[in-house]
């Protein structure tokens, strides 16, 4: 998945007034529009945890959770995780991280978890939706060139954002790789997925009044700008 807080949060994300803002925000976009670099970005930016669906499996997974040992199955097999269990390992996971506000990078996937997760928040409510818009010949680019530590799950590219030493993460010093699934056919397919189950999300919030469409091409600095101001503006 695309839900790996990036290894460096960058000028735009640290030291700026606002940390600790409960803020409760949604990034969604294709795999390879900078999900995970630019929800660890306002993460920084609002004091409030990062929460991705890889991190949520993880942690439930490393508990010995009921959901987690289920939920393992479903991984170790290669399949996707049912939405009763990805709904109930992000509630677990909420009700602990996310108390305070939280950027969530990854879920909700389709309309019934959106509409799961609004239940859970009520009466709270979201503040953004951040839609990271990117072409498909951007995507590929990118995930061409995407490395992934295989310890904490932070991501480089080769081009745009490289470890400071090859092939070793800069946070964890753990092996970075390319991830198995970032062939240019594997990549089709899992954006055709997205077409057809993500981005109905995007119209489900978009009658909420929730959702501000980002330009995500370009320098991640330069995008956490324009995400920043698309967050602040909707919480005005």
């Amino acid at each position: 998945m695309d839900g790996a807080s990036s290894a460096t949060p960058g000028p735009a994300a640290a030291g700026v007034a606002g940390a600790g803002v409960p803020v409760r925000v949604i990034v969604l976009g294709k795999q390879g529009a900078g999900k995970g670099t630019q929800a660890a970005r306002l993460s920084e930016r609002y004091g409030v945890p990062h929460i991705s669906t890889g991190d949520a499996f993880r942690a439930a997974v490393r508990s010995g959770s009921a959901l987690g040992v289920k939920a393992k199955t479903y991984m170790d097999a290669g399949e996707l995780v049912p939405d009763d269990l990805v709904i109930g390992i992000v509630r677990e996971y909420l009700s602990g991280e996310g108390t305070g506000g939280f950027v969530l990078d990854g879920f909700p996937r389709n309309v019934a978890q959106a509409q799961a997760l609004s239940d859970m928040l009520a009466p709270e409510h979201l503040d953004a939706v951040v839609n990271l818009d990117v072409s498909t010949e951007e995507v590929l680019h990118r995930l061409a060139g995407r490395r992934v530590c295989q310890s904490c799950g932070a991501t480089y590219n080769v081009v745009d954002n490289p470890p400071q030493v090859a092939g070793r993460c800069d946070v964890c010093g753990g092996v970075v790789a390319q991830r198995a699934d970032d062939t240019e056919e594997a990549i089709r397919l899992r954006l055709e997925i997205y077409e057809s189950a993500t981005a109905p999300l995007i119209d489900w919030y978009a009658k909420q009044g929730l959702v501000a469409t980002v330009d995500a091409a370009g320098p991640p600095d330069e995008v956490a700008e324009r995400v920043l101001a698309a967050v602040e503006g909707a919480r005005r």
